[in-house]
């Protein structure tokens, strides 16, 4: 009986923490946040009294959750939206990630009093933001923001984890039998990230390859094949010297940005997956914390969490956004949104692995760093946002009503493009638009409601117009629902 009593009680912690999203929603709690606690509550210290004492087997499941939610967070990441804040969103993803780490590493050892390896190697567990809290907090919040903030943090939060991971077990390799030597690392922490990216973007055109000339006769195989896929990439890139991370997010990034078939049911599958990926992360993660322990840290986690929060990570982001064009308080949002979740615990989980003497802390000081940061930053974002003046209409998500397979040896696409805040396409009617030859605006989506449009039917802003265009003129279009009013 102990294996139906296991999946009884895995699957009753699923179902409750799905039926309490909307409370955590109503009051503004991160619905990530909820999912630890109801871990923490059935876990030895809870009322559940589930004894879970397996760091290795959470880092193992940490670790395949975050490959399903990286892929995921790439497959709905907009390439033209995160074009212009690229090399921003690159540089504050890794510059960021040193000079997090370099700070906190100097204020765990002189100030909190640590040694220096342990110091610095608590730096690199909370180094990198969190791509499932800050993914769970943008999407869920109904927040929009201005001047592409939201691209920007998405792309600096899917692609800072590999430099953590680097930083997180190069450091533990110090503290093995033969420790490496400086330009060994170097050398390591490169081959990492130039196979990792290079693993990402030829898996992801295969993928996208392979799912277009497959034609399999039933359409339920394809979301397997991709998610059997996200596992592939994630394992041969490892096996090959890459960052596995890093290569499932180029990849979901490669195959989001193509047209494939069934790709709207695919993303929707997806979606579910990642959903259902958090949630066992974080209930794993919550199971193996003893709350217990975590009042002895208090003061400590306290000091912890208030550098990283006022201190390391405005200094990463103004350094970083130093010649970005970002304002003030454009770049004091994007500090506040520096948000650790199940990246941080997923890494304070590797010195359990290689039994490093106070592992224990580690993990529950990072633990409760995280606590803090998703009760205090996660729960703040929309009233922060609004604060700051940089809030703005959220863009709408399209939901069709049918689906057009947008298959590789058609000569038309159909297409989503939304009407951006400010175009000067607003207020047009349909047939003065100068779209391509052949280009046709099949449905609009506008608010809760779907259109059909006619010559004369209006633009206006946030709409999502649904187009069949031949390929090629995607480009064109773009360009002119992008132009913008003179200000």
């Amino acid at each position: 009986m102990e294996f139906e009593f296991t999946t009884l009680v895995l699957s009753g912690l699923i179902i409750l923490s799905i039926g309490l999203l909307r409370i955590s929603s109503k009051f503004g709690v991160p619905s990530l946040l909820l999912f630890l606690m109801i871990g923490m509550a059935a876990g030895t210290d809870g009322p559940g009294g589930i004894d879970f004492d397996n760091p290795i087997l959470a880092r193992q499941v940490g670790s395949i959750a975050l490959a399903y939610i990286l892929f995921s967070g790439g497959l709905e990441t907009d390439w033209q939206k995160i074009k212009p804040v690229l090399w921003k969103g690159i540089i504050l993803g890794n510059l960021g990630v040193l000079i997090t780490w370099a700070m906190m590493g100097l204020f765990s050892v002189y100030v909190l009093g640590f040694s220096p390896i342990i110091g610095f190697l608590l730096g690199a567990v909370v180094s990198s933001t969190d791509a499932a809290a800050v993914f769970n907090v943008l999407r869920t919040r109904n927040t929009g923001m201005k001047k592409g903030l939201t691209s920007l943090l998405e792309l600096e939060s899917g692609s800072n984890d590999p430099l953590a991971v680097l930083l997180t077990v190069s450091l533990l390799s110090l503290l093995g039998p033969e420790p490496p030597k400086a330009g060994e690392l170097a050398i390591h922490i490169l081959l990492q990230f130039s196979i990792g990216s290079a693993a990402g973007l030829v898996f992801g055109y295969l993928i996208y390859k392979g799912l277009n000339r497959i034609k399999l006769e039933y359409e339920g195989l394809y979301p397997v094949l991709i998610s059997a896929s996200v596992l592939f990439v994630y394992s041969a890139t490892e096996l090959i010297g890459g960052n596995p991370f890093l290569a499932v997010y180029i990849a979901g990034l490669v195959l989001g940005n193509q047209s494939f078939v069934h790709k709207r049911s695919n993303l929707r599958f997806l979606d579910g997956i990642a959903w259902l990926m958090q949630i066992i992360m974080f209930l794993t993660l919550g199971l193996l914390v003893y709350p217990s322990r975590i009042p002895p840290l208090f003061g400590t986690g306290i000091l912890f969490s208030l550098f990283l929060v006022f201190g390391a990570r405005p200094i990463a982001v103004f350094i970083s956004l130093f010649r970005s064009g970002y304002n003030f308080r454009e770049k004091l949002l994007v500090s506040w949104i520096g948000l650790r979740g199940a990246a941080p615990i997923i890494l304070a989980t590797f010195p359990f692995a290689q039994g490093v003497q106070g592992s224990d802390q580690i993990f529950h000081l990072v633990f409760f760093t995280v606590l803090i940061s998703l009760l205090f930053q996660g729960t703040s974002v929309p009233q922060v946002v609004r604060w700051l003046g940089l809030d703005a209409p959220l863009e709408q998500r399209a939901s069709y009503p049918f689906e057009f397979e947008n298959r590789e040896q058609s000569d038309s696409n159909l297409l989503e493009f939304i009407v951006p805040y400010g175009s000067t396409s607003v207020g047009k009617f349909v047939y003065s638009l100068n779209f391509p030859e052949n280009s046709l605006i099949t449905l609009i989506y506008r608010g809760d409601g779907h259109i059909v449009p006619t010559g004369k039917t209006k633009l206006e802003e946030g709409d999502v117009l649904l187009i069949l265009t031949p390929k090629g003129s995607e480009e064109k279009i773009r360009e002119i629902l992008s132009k913008m009013e003179p200000a």
